[in-house]
């Protein structure tokens, strides 16, 4: 597992053609995408049924408490979440610029994967719904232990593209890929992978912004090929004091789009 304690702001050379003078500049490997809230609109409602349906607070990690039963007791618990999850799957609509993106990182032929809480059933309902024909993988899902917050799988994800950092590694460098999410397990996971990371930003979330591990924030996905195309760079250092991250979150809700983008 690694961290960046780097100050200096992420950076990634620009995808557009004749793009010159960034020597130097590590070069964009791959993009992991979290799911819920970030290629389909947010379905927080199921959290509160969940944690219902399992007679637990707010303050209790969903996958934790689950994990934390008998043997015996697992299945049932998994059952009960999963059941709300495919209850909830026709109601799934995909987030906006959710195929322009898509369409735009397979021109440039950067791979794309999914590291998400949900079990495989969601998510291949929403690709067969909304992005047939464009290729995910590897998708990692709950059934990979251990789960977001931990890198472990976007880790996973970066060994199966052959990033590492020798051959002898036993685990991937995720140093040149992007976590793309919406929620603090999201960030931390790629943080802790030490991927750069960008916050799907809604009135929810907005303040993790503020969080140490948020390098970017979008209002829509597809304001991430405007991003590429001019070079990603992260606006804040990670440890950095004194940046206005709750103002940048507010800017992106304000003016509806991506950092890249206000001045």
């Amino acid at each position: 597992m690694t961290t960046s304690t780097s100050k200096e702001p992420r950076r990634f050379a620009p995808l557009r053609i004749g793009a010159d003078g960034f020597d130097g500049v590590p070069k964009l490997k791959g993009i992991v995408f979290d799911m819920d809230g970030t290629l389909c609109i947010p379905q927080n409602y199921m959290f509160a049924e969940m944690r219902s349906a399992l007679g637990i607070t707010k303050s209790v990690d969903i996958l934790d408490h689950i994990y934390s039963l008998t043997p015996a007791q697992q299945p049932e618990a998994h059952e009960k979440i999963r059941a709300i999850e495919r209850n909830a799957m026709s109601s799934q609509m995909p987030q906006p610029g959710l195929v322009s993106l898509m369409t735009y990182l397979e021109s440039k032929d950067i791979p794309k994967g999914i590291c998400t809480r949900n079990f495989e059933t969601p998510v291949n309902h929403l690709l067969g719904k909304f992005l047939e024909g464009k290729k995910f993988e590897p998708i990692v899902t709950r059934e990979f232990r251990p789960p977001k917050p931990h890198p472990a799988g976007i880790l996973s994800i970066a060994k199966a593209w052959g990033l590492v950092k020798d051959e002898k590694a036993e685990e991937g460098d995720a140093g040149q890929l992007i976590m793309v999410g919406d929620s603090i397990d999201d960030m931390t996971a790629g943080y802790r992978a030490g991927a750069a990371t960008v916050l799907l930003v809604n009135e929810v979330n907005a303040h993790l912004a503020e969080h140490e591990h948020t390098d970017l924030c979008i209002s829509r996905l597809d304001e991430l090929v405007e991003v590429l195309e001019k070079g990603f760079v992260g606006r804040i250092g990670k440890g950095e004091e004194g940046s206005d991250t709750k103002g940048r979150a507010e800017g992106v809700l304000r003016e509806g789009v991506g950092e890249s983008t206000l001045k």
